[in-house]
Protein backbone atom coordinates (compact mmCIF):
# COMPACT_ATOMS: atom_id res chain seq x y z
CA UNK A 1 0.00 0.00 0.00
CA UNK A 2 1.36 3.38 -0.93
CA UNK A 3 2.15 5.86 1.78
CA UNK A 4 -0.64 8.25 2.66
CA UNK A 5 1.72 11.12 1.95
CA UNK A 6 2.01 10.04 -1.69
CA UNK A 7 -0.79 11.84 -3.49
CA UNK A 8 0.42 11.01 -7.00
CA UNK A 9 -1.93 9.13 -9.33
CA UNK A 10 -0.94 5.43 -9.57
CA UNK A 11 -0.20 3.99 -13.01
CA UNK A 12 -0.42 0.36 -14.12
CA UNK A 13 1.45 -0.41 -17.34
CA UNK A 14 -0.08 -3.32 -19.30
CA UNK A 15 2.27 -4.78 -21.87
CA UNK A 16 2.58 -7.94 -23.94
CA UNK A 17 3.43 -9.00 -27.47
CA UNK A 18 1.05 -8.77 -30.45
CA UNK A 19 -1.92 -11.09 -30.00
CA UNK A 20 -1.18 -11.85 -26.37
CA UNK A 21 -4.63 -10.71 -25.27
CA UNK A 22 -4.04 -7.28 -23.72
CA UNK A 23 -7.24 -5.78 -25.15
CA UNK A 24 -9.31 -8.82 -24.20
CA UNK A 25 -7.98 -8.59 -20.66
CA UNK A 26 -8.72 -4.86 -20.41
CA UNK A 27 -12.23 -5.27 -21.81
CA UNK A 28 -12.87 -7.90 -19.15
CA UNK A 29 -11.42 -5.81 -16.34
CA UNK A 30 -13.13 -2.57 -17.37
CA UNK A 31 -16.56 -4.12 -16.91
CA UNK A 32 -16.00 -3.77 -13.17
CA UNK A 33 -17.35 -0.65 -11.44
CA UNK A 34 -14.12 -0.64 -9.43
CA UNK A 35 -12.40 0.79 -12.50
CA UNK A 36 -15.07 3.38 -13.28
CA UNK A 37 -12.68 6.11 -12.15
CA UNK A 38 -9.76 4.94 -14.27
CA UNK A 39 -8.18 6.60 -17.29
CA UNK A 40 -7.00 4.16 -19.95
CA UNK A 41 -4.19 5.39 -22.17
CA UNK A 42 -3.63 3.38 -25.35
CA UNK A 43 -0.02 3.89 -26.41
CA UNK A 44 -0.76 2.69 -29.94
CA UNK A 45 -1.21 3.92 -33.49
CA UNK A 46 -4.71 3.49 -34.86
CA UNK A 47 -8.19 3.59 -33.40
CA UNK A 48 -9.03 2.89 -29.76
CA UNK A 49 -9.07 -0.94 -29.55
CA UNK A 50 -11.69 -1.24 -26.81
CA UNK A 51 -15.15 -2.61 -27.48
CA UNK A 52 -17.08 -0.38 -25.08
CA UNK A 53 -19.69 1.88 -26.64
CA UNK A 54 -18.55 5.49 -26.65
CA UNK A 55 -21.02 7.74 -24.89
CA UNK A 56 -19.18 11.03 -25.11
CA UNK A 57 -16.05 12.48 -26.72
CA UNK A 58 -14.33 15.42 -25.04
CA UNK A 59 -12.01 16.01 -28.01
CA UNK A 60 -10.50 14.06 -30.89
CA UNK A 61 -8.33 11.90 -28.64
CA UNK A 62 -10.04 11.60 -25.24
CA UNK A 63 -13.30 9.64 -25.07
CA UNK A 64 -15.57 8.60 -22.23
CA UNK A 65 -16.47 4.92 -22.16
CA UNK A 66 -19.89 3.68 -21.15
CA UNK A 67 -18.69 2.46 -17.74
CA UNK A 68 -17.29 5.90 -16.87
CA UNK A 69 -13.66 5.24 -17.80
CA UNK A 70 -11.72 7.80 -19.77
CA UNK A 71 -9.87 6.46 -22.78
CA UNK A 72 -7.12 8.22 -24.64
CA UNK A 73 -5.12 7.14 -27.69
CA UNK A 74 -1.52 8.35 -27.85
CA UNK A 75 -0.38 9.25 -31.36
CA UNK A 76 2.72 11.07 -30.17
CA UNK A 77 4.40 11.92 -26.91
CA UNK A 78 3.21 9.98 -23.86
CA UNK A 79 4.55 12.63 -21.49
CA UNK A 80 2.55 15.48 -23.04
CA UNK A 81 -0.57 13.30 -23.21
CA UNK A 82 -0.44 12.44 -19.50
CA UNK A 83 0.28 16.05 -18.56
CA UNK A 84 -2.70 17.11 -20.66
CA UNK A 85 -4.92 14.51 -18.99
CA UNK A 86 -3.86 15.64 -15.53
CA UNK A 87 -4.55 19.33 -16.18
CA UNK A 88 -7.85 18.53 -17.90
CA UNK A 89 -8.89 16.63 -14.78
CA UNK A 90 -7.86 19.45 -12.44
CA UNK A 91 -9.70 22.00 -14.58
CA UNK A 92 -12.87 19.90 -14.55
CA UNK A 93 -12.78 19.40 -18.31
CA UNK A 94 -12.90 15.60 -17.95
CA UNK A 95 -14.27 13.40 -15.15
CA UNK A 96 -11.96 12.82 -12.23
CA UNK A 97 -9.88 9.66 -12.39
CA UNK A 98 -7.91 8.05 -9.59
CA UNK A 99 -5.78 5.64 -11.62
CA UNK A 100 -4.20 5.43 -15.06
CA UNK A 101 -3.81 2.21 -17.06
CA UNK A 102 -1.34 2.45 -19.94
CA UNK A 103 -1.64 -0.23 -22.63
CA UNK A 104 1.53 -0.38 -24.71
CA UNK A 105 1.86 -1.40 -28.33
CA UNK A 106 2.39 -5.12 -28.82
CA UNK A 107 5.71 -4.44 -30.56
CA UNK A 108 6.88 -1.98 -27.91
CA UNK A 109 9.79 -2.45 -25.58
CA UNK A 110 8.29 -1.20 -22.28
CA UNK A 111 11.54 0.43 -21.13
CA UNK A 112 10.86 3.81 -22.81
CA UNK A 113 7.39 3.90 -21.25
CA UNK A 114 8.82 3.35 -17.76
CA UNK A 115 11.56 5.87 -18.47
CA UNK A 116 8.96 8.49 -19.38
CA UNK A 117 7.84 8.48 -15.75
CA UNK A 118 11.43 8.62 -14.48
CA UNK A 119 12.93 11.19 -16.83
CA UNK A 120 10.36 13.98 -16.72
CA UNK A 121 10.34 15.81 -13.34
CA UNK A 122 6.82 17.15 -13.82
CA UNK A 123 5.39 13.77 -14.77
CA UNK A 124 7.23 12.03 -11.94
CA UNK A 125 5.68 14.52 -9.53
CA UNK A 126 2.14 13.80 -10.75
CA UNK A 127 2.15 10.05 -11.39
CA UNK A 128 3.83 6.97 -9.91
CA UNK A 129 4.30 3.65 -11.70
CA UNK A 130 2.52 1.21 -9.42
CA UNK A 131 3.16 -1.98 -11.39
CA UNK A 132 4.03 -3.47 -14.77
CA UNK A 133 1.66 -6.25 -15.88
CA UNK A 134 2.82 -8.37 -18.82
CA UNK A 135 0.49 -10.72 -20.70
CA UNK A 136 1.94 -13.69 -22.58
CA UNK A 137 -0.20 -16.22 -24.42
CA UNK A 138 0.26 -19.95 -23.90
CA UNK A 139 -0.17 -20.74 -27.61
CA UNK A 140 2.40 -18.43 -29.21
CA UNK A 141 4.42 -17.28 -26.20
CA UNK A 142 7.27 -19.84 -26.38
CA UNK A 143 7.86 -19.17 -30.08
CA UNK A 144 7.62 -15.41 -29.59
CA UNK A 145 10.30 -15.56 -26.89
CA UNK A 146 12.57 -17.35 -29.35
CA UNK A 147 12.24 -14.74 -32.07
CA UNK A 148 11.65 -11.34 -30.44
CA UNK A 149 13.84 -9.56 -27.90
CA UNK A 150 10.96 -7.20 -27.08
CA UNK A 151 8.90 -10.07 -25.64
CA UNK A 152 11.78 -11.06 -23.35
CA UNK A 153 12.14 -7.47 -22.13
CA UNK A 154 8.39 -7.32 -21.51
CA UNK A 155 8.69 -10.30 -19.16
CA UNK A 156 11.91 -9.16 -17.52
CA UNK A 157 10.42 -5.81 -16.50
CA UNK A 158 7.15 -7.18 -15.14
CA UNK A 159 5.97 -7.14 -11.54
CA UNK A 160 3.22 -9.60 -12.39
CA UNK A 161 2.65 -11.80 -15.44
CA UNK A 162 -0.60 -13.24 -16.80
CA UNK A 163 -0.55 -16.36 -18.99
CA UNK A 164 -3.48 -16.03 -21.41
CA UNK A 165 -5.17 -18.57 -23.70
CA UNK A 166 -4.13 -21.48 -21.50
CA UNK A 167 -7.49 -23.12 -22.28
CA UNK A 168 -6.43 -23.46 -25.93
CA UNK A 169 -3.46 -25.77 -25.30
CA UNK A 170 -3.31 -29.45 -24.37
CA UNK A 171 -3.16 -30.10 -20.64
CA UNK A 172 -1.52 -33.51 -21.10
CA UNK A 173 1.63 -31.99 -22.64
CA UNK A 174 1.94 -29.45 -19.76
CA UNK A 175 2.83 -26.52 -22.06
CA UNK A 176 1.48 -23.97 -19.55
CA UNK A 177 3.74 -25.29 -16.79
CA UNK A 178 6.68 -25.31 -19.21
CA UNK A 179 5.94 -21.69 -20.13
CA UNK A 180 5.64 -20.78 -16.43
CA UNK A 181 9.11 -22.21 -15.77
CA UNK A 182 10.47 -20.37 -18.80
CA UNK A 183 8.98 -17.13 -17.44
CA UNK A 184 10.50 -17.68 -14.00
CA UNK A 185 13.91 -18.25 -15.56
CA UNK A 186 13.64 -14.78 -17.07
CA UNK A 187 12.04 -13.07 -14.07
CA UNK A 188 12.16 -15.16 -10.87
CA UNK A 189 10.60 -12.47 -8.66
CA UNK A 190 7.45 -11.94 -10.77
CA UNK A 191 4.00 -13.07 -9.68
CA UNK A 192 2.64 -15.41 -12.37
CA UNK A 193 -1.11 -15.94 -12.95
CA UNK A 194 -3.18 -18.13 -15.28
CA UNK A 195 -6.13 -16.56 -17.09
CA UNK A 196 -7.91 -19.93 -16.96
CA UNK A 197 -7.85 -19.96 -13.16
CA UNK A 198 -11.48 -19.55 -11.96
CA UNK A 199 -10.21 -17.62 -8.94
CA UNK A 200 -8.41 -15.03 -11.09
CA UNK A 201 -9.43 -11.45 -10.36
CA UNK A 202 -8.46 -9.33 -13.41
CA UNK A 203 -9.36 -6.10 -11.60
CA UNK A 204 -7.11 -7.12 -8.73
CA UNK A 205 -4.18 -7.46 -11.13
CA UNK A 206 -4.59 -3.77 -11.93
CA UNK A 207 -5.50 -2.41 -8.51
CA UNK A 208 -3.10 -4.52 -6.46
CA UNK A 209 -0.27 -2.39 -5.13
CA UNK A 210 3.10 -3.07 -6.70
CA UNK A 211 6.60 -2.00 -5.75
CA UNK A 212 6.13 1.59 -4.62
CA UNK A 213 8.94 3.89 -3.55
CA UNK A 214 6.80 5.53 -0.90
CA UNK A 215 4.87 2.61 0.46
CA UNK A 216 4.42 1.75 4.14
CA UNK A 217 7.06 -0.61 5.50
CA UNK A 218 4.66 -3.54 5.89
CA UNK A 219 3.83 -3.34 2.18
CA UNK A 220 7.40 -4.06 1.14
CA UNK A 221 7.40 -7.45 2.84
CA UNK A 222 5.77 -9.37 -0.02
CA UNK A 223 8.28 -7.98 -2.51
CA UNK A 224 11.16 -8.87 -0.19
CA UNK A 225 9.90 -12.42 0.20
CA UNK A 226 9.86 -12.80 -3.59
CA UNK A 227 13.22 -11.15 -4.17
CA UNK A 228 14.92 -13.25 -1.50
CA UNK A 229 14.73 -16.24 -3.85
CA UNK A 230 16.54 -14.41 -6.67
CA UNK A 231 19.94 -15.34 -5.30
CA UNK A 232 21.61 -16.73 -8.40
CA UNK A 233 22.06 -15.73 -11.99
CA UNK A 234 19.35 -16.93 -14.34
CA UNK A 235 20.09 -16.62 -18.04
CA UNK A 236 16.67 -15.98 -19.49
CA UNK A 237 15.59 -18.60 -22.02
CA UNK A 238 19.13 -19.45 -23.02
CA UNK A 239 19.22 -22.38 -20.64
CA UNK A 240 16.86 -24.22 -22.97
CA UNK A 241 18.70 -23.18 -26.11
CA UNK A 242 16.04 -20.62 -26.96
CA UNK A 243 16.24 -16.96 -27.95
CA UNK A 244 19.36 -15.70 -29.67
CA UNK A 245 19.31 -12.17 -28.27
CA UNK A 246 21.34 -10.74 -25.38
CA UNK A 247 21.37 -12.80 -22.20
CA UNK A 248 18.76 -11.76 -19.61
CA UNK A 249 20.03 -12.27 -16.06
CA UNK A 250 18.30 -11.78 -12.72
CA UNK A 251 20.16 -11.87 -9.45
CA UNK A 252 19.94 -10.47 -5.96
CA UNK A 253 22.90 -9.06 -4.05
CA UNK A 254 22.45 -9.66 -0.33
CA UNK A 255 24.59 -7.95 2.33
CA UNK A 256 24.40 -8.33 6.07
CA UNK A 257 26.66 -5.37 6.92
CA UNK A 258 25.21 -1.85 6.56
CA UNK A 259 26.63 0.49 3.95
CA UNK A 260 27.33 4.18 4.31
CA UNK A 261 25.08 6.69 2.59
CA UNK A 262 28.09 7.84 0.60
CA UNK A 263 28.73 4.24 -0.48
CA UNK A 264 25.11 3.85 -1.62
CA UNK A 265 25.32 7.10 -3.61
CA UNK A 266 28.54 5.86 -5.21
CA UNK A 267 26.85 2.60 -6.19
CA UNK A 268 23.84 4.32 -7.75
CA UNK A 269 26.09 6.72 -9.65
CA UNK A 270 28.20 3.84 -10.97
CA UNK A 271 25.10 1.88 -12.02
CA UNK A 272 23.74 4.88 -13.93
CA UNK A 273 27.03 5.61 -15.68
CA UNK A 274 28.27 2.09 -16.42
CA UNK A 275 25.26 -0.17 -16.93
CA UNK A 276 22.93 2.16 -18.84
CA UNK A 277 20.81 0.21 -21.34
CA UNK A 278 22.15 -3.07 -19.92
CA UNK A 279 20.17 -2.48 -16.72
CA UNK A 280 16.58 -3.47 -17.42
CA UNK A 281 15.46 -2.94 -13.85
CA UNK A 282 16.80 -2.40 -10.35
CA UNK A 283 14.90 -2.42 -7.08
CA UNK A 284 16.06 -2.93 -3.55
CA UNK A 285 16.04 -2.15 0.15
CA UNK A 286 19.28 -0.98 1.75
CA UNK A 287 20.54 -0.87 5.33
CA UNK A 288 22.29 2.50 5.61
CA UNK A 289 24.74 3.00 8.46
CA UNK A 290 23.66 6.57 9.18
CA UNK A 291 19.95 5.62 9.43
CA UNK A 292 19.83 2.07 10.86
CA UNK A 293 16.11 2.16 11.72
CA UNK A 294 14.88 3.58 8.40
CA UNK A 295 15.78 1.46 5.37
CA UNK A 296 16.46 3.13 2.04
CA UNK A 297 14.43 2.04 -1.00
CA UNK A 298 15.96 2.26 -4.48
CA UNK A 299 14.33 1.70 -7.85
CA UNK A 300 15.09 2.40 -11.48
CA UNK A 301 15.33 1.29 -15.07
CA UNK A 302 18.40 1.60 -17.30
CA UNK A 303 20.31 4.83 -16.62
CA UNK A 304 17.34 6.49 -14.90
CA UNK A 305 17.14 5.90 -11.16
CA UNK A 306 14.76 7.41 -8.65
CA UNK A 307 16.11 9.47 -5.79
CA UNK A 308 16.66 7.46 -2.62
CA UNK A 309 13.45 7.15 -0.58
CA UNK A 310 13.13 6.07 3.05
CA UNK A 311 10.71 3.80 4.88
CA UNK A 312 9.56 4.68 8.38
CA UNK A 313 10.61 1.25 9.71
CA UNK A 314 11.92 -2.14 8.65
CA UNK A 315 9.13 -4.49 7.48
CA UNK A 316 10.62 -7.45 9.35
CA UNK A 317 13.43 -8.45 11.69
CA UNK A 318 15.68 -9.05 8.68
CA UNK A 319 17.80 -5.92 8.16
CA UNK A 320 20.00 -7.20 5.39
CA UNK A 321 20.46 -5.20 2.19
CA UNK A 322 18.79 -6.82 -0.81
CA UNK A 323 19.15 -5.38 -4.32
CA UNK A 324 17.62 -7.15 -7.33
CA UNK A 325 19.25 -6.55 -10.72
CA UNK A 326 17.58 -7.58 -13.98
CA UNK A 327 20.14 -7.06 -16.72
CA UNK A 328 21.03 -7.94 -20.27
CA UNK A 329 24.60 -8.88 -21.13
CA UNK A 330 25.97 -8.15 -17.63
CA UNK A 331 28.05 -10.72 -15.78
CA UNK A 332 27.19 -11.16 -12.10
CA UNK A 333 30.85 -11.53 -11.15
CA UNK A 334 31.75 -8.23 -12.84
CA UNK A 335 28.92 -6.49 -11.02
CA UNK A 336 30.04 -7.90 -7.66
CA UNK A 337 33.60 -6.75 -8.37
CA UNK A 338 32.31 -3.24 -9.13
CA UNK A 339 30.38 -3.19 -5.84
CA UNK A 340 33.46 -4.38 -3.92
CA UNK A 341 35.61 -1.70 -5.55
CA UNK A 342 33.08 0.97 -4.62
CA UNK A 343 33.05 -0.33 -1.05
CA UNK A 344 36.81 0.14 -0.83
CA UNK A 345 36.56 3.64 -2.29
CA UNK A 346 33.83 4.55 0.20
CA UNK A 347 35.88 3.17 3.12
CA UNK A 348 39.01 5.06 2.07
CA UNK A 349 36.99 8.24 1.66
CA UNK A 350 35.39 7.77 5.08
CA UNK A 351 38.83 7.21 6.68
CA UNK A 352 40.23 10.31 4.98
CA UNK A 353 37.27 12.36 6.20
CA UNK A 354 37.75 11.11 9.76
CA UNK A 355 41.47 11.98 9.67
CA UNK A 356 40.67 15.42 8.27
CA UNK A 357 38.09 15.98 11.01
CA UNK A 358 40.54 14.92 13.75
CA UNK A 359 43.22 17.19 12.29
CA UNK A 360 40.79 20.12 12.20
CA UNK A 361 39.73 19.49 15.80
CA UNK A 362 43.36 19.29 16.91
CA UNK A 363 44.07 22.58 15.17
CA UNK A 364 41.16 24.28 16.93
CA UNK A 365 42.29 22.89 20.30
CA UNK A 366 45.83 24.16 19.69
CA UNK A 367 44.56 27.61 18.76
CA UNK A 368 42.50 27.88 21.95
CA UNK A 369 45.25 26.48 24.18
CA UNK A 370 43.28 23.36 25.11
CA UNK A 371 45.24 20.22 25.92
Amino acid sequence: MASRSDQRTPVTIVTGFLGSGKTTFLNRALRSPLLANAAVVINEFGSVPLDHLLSEASDDQIVLLENGCLCCTVFGDLISTLNRLYHAREAGEVPRFDRVVVETSGLADPRPVIQAFLSDPTLEGLFRVDAVLTIVDAVNGPGTLQRHDESVHQLALADRILISKSDLVSVEQQPVEDLRQQILRINPSAEVYDSNDPALDPVGLILKDGFSLRRDSAGVLAWLDASAHVDHEVSGTHGSGLHSGPKIASFCLVREEPTSLYGLELLLGAVEQNLGPSLLRLKGIVHVKEAPDKPAVIHGAQHLLHNICWLDAWPSADRSTRIVFITTGVNRVDLEEMVSLLDRVAQRTASARERAQLTAEAGRDSATGRI
